[in-house]
């Protein structure tokens, strides 16, 4: 997994009817672009996340 500053996390819900969360990557703490991200919420709450296989990359080039 490869991010960068500015891109967003997509966590896809894990149970029937749970929506998928969006985070944009805020920091990046891992070497090369890998995980560990820090991250930051909708409502602005900021977290460290390294994400599992339920998530995937937006990348801000993307759109």
């Amino acid at each position: 997994m490869h991010a960068s500053v500015g891109d967003r996390l997509v966590v896809h819900g894990r149970i029937t009817g749970q929506q998928d969360r969006i985070v944009e990557i805020i920091e990046v703490l891992g070497g090369d672009g890998g995980p560990p991200y820090r991250v930051r919420t909708a409502n602005g709450h900021e977290t460290v996340m390294s994400p599992g296989p339920d998530t995937v990359i937006r990348h801000s080039s993307e759109g």
